[in-house]
């Protein structure tokens, strides 16, 4: 992608070599989707986070996760806020495209998915994990989902969530792909039965009497790995100070967001225009506040709500976050053997430059490179022993065959 006229750092990726730190390149274009977690890029872009830094950020949405993996691989968009396993998918030549070395610069957002289900489901008291763990294995015709991308976190949510009901995602029901702006859409066509999304299109839902949310992504694990900020190494190689300020700038602006409500509450407004989620502020606020009401008549403040900062824990990117979503696409046969764990994380994570980048304006660079979680089902993640870890599940599609698989 050639830069504009007059640009002439860009066209000098050597400034760093003579002693300089400013940006290789100072017009960047950043992909996101339509969703309350791409506040942080939101934010730094049109809030002066970036300017100081020498960089002119322009954000593009995009109309589905595919559009952005493929603009985002060809150089069209310098880096996005993006799927943790569209990065990890791409970077193993998983779902049908070429193998692309690709980095997480840092992660944008832990918590605050759902699950939501129909109003046809409500009214025949399908509301409870019980209740549909029943109606799968009683009734005839199988259950459509949906989820956002083959690989993505949302899949790999609602896989998981299934599975620690009983349910085995990939046989007991179908499961089919819808970006995430149109999941109300298809939800009130009747199409899907139900959805796991991001926000604000679950609360939209909530808000249209279309359903009601069945369970949050943070009861499956607190303080969920979900967005980062990805791009191809190619990109960190030839732009190094680049990938460094912009990583500096997004995390003031993920620290912004959660110094106080107020500026919760204004990010929010902020994200309502058009140019960004084009959807009314009360579908975004409340949950991006913590609030949160499910549709059934429950409300309550979530103590693991969506959050962007969080003293830089939620920004450093670990190495186990990384390992954890290969070993969920070994689990289900995505991956038909164990790659090398630890050794593509340690690619694919640029623990050094977020170090940097975190030093640099004052967060805390959580020395750690992996942390320990329990999820819903009892099971303890640590990234001591992925391959042991992923064949650890009862419902799994590791003996699947290559035609089973390509019929989904």
């Amino acid at each position: 992608m050639s830069d504009s006229a007059g640009n002439t750092q860009a066209s000098n990726p050597l400034a760093w070599v003579n002693g300089s730190d400013a940006p290789e390149k100072s017009s960047l274009d950043l992909g996101f989707m339509a969703l309350t977690d791409c506040a942080s890029l939101v934010v730094a872009a049109t809030q002066g986070f970036a300017q100081p830094y020498g960089l002119t950020l322009n954000l593009k949405r995009q109309s589905s996760w595919a559009n952005l993996r493929d603009k985002l691989v060809s150089g069209e968009l310098d880096a996005a806020h993006s799927l943790y396993g569209l990065i990890y998918a791409v970077h193993l030549g998983i779902g049908g495209v070429a193998p692309t070395d690709m980095a997480v610069l840092m992660g944008l957002n832990q918590n605050g998915q759902s699950i939501n289900l129909s109003h046809g489901l409500q009214q025949q008291g399908v509301t409870s994990p019980e209740a549909l763990d029943r109606h799968v294995h009683q009734s005839r015709t199988k259950l459509t989902f949906a989820q956002t991308f083959p690989t993505g976190t949302h899949a790999m949510w609602l896989y998981y969530w299934l599975a620690s009901q009983g349910i085995h995602p990939l046989h007991d029901v179908e499961s089919v792909v819808v970006p995430p702006p149109q999941m109300v859409a298809h939800l009130q066509a009747g199409r899907i039965d139900g959805f796991c999304v991001g926000e604000p299109w679950c609360a939209s839902a909530v808000k249209q009497n279309q359903g009601f949310t069945l369970t949050t992504t943070q009861t499956i694990w607190p303080d969920h790995p979900e967005k980062v900020l990805g791009c191809t190494q190619a990109f960190v190689e030839q732009y190094p100070n680049t990938a460094r300020v912009l990583v500096m700038a997004i995390l003031e602006a993920s620290r912004f967001i959660e110094e106080s409500p107020e500026n919760r509450r204004s990010t929010a407004q902020l994200l309502s225009a058009r140019d960004y989620l084009d959807a009314p502020l009360d579908c975004i606020e409340p949950r991006l506040l913590g609030d949160y009401d499910d549709g059934l008549g429950n409300h309550w403040q979530d103590p693991h709500a969506l959050r962007f900062h969080g003293d830089g824990e939620v920004n450093l990117p670990y190495l186990s976050d990384g390992m954890w979503f290969m070993t969920q696409f070994r689990r289900w046969g995505l991956l038909r053997e164990d790659p090398d764990y630890l050794g593509v994380a340690r690619r694919v994570q640029q623990l050094e430059v977020y170090r940097e980048a975190a030093t640099a304006v004052g967060v805390a660079a959580w020395g750690q490179e992996m942390r320990s979680s329990q999820l819903i089902d009892g099971k303890l993640w640590d990234g001591s022993d992925p391959a042991g870890y992923a064949r650890s599940f009862r419902l799994h599609a590791m003996a699947d065959t290559a035609a089973q698989l390509a019929r989904r």
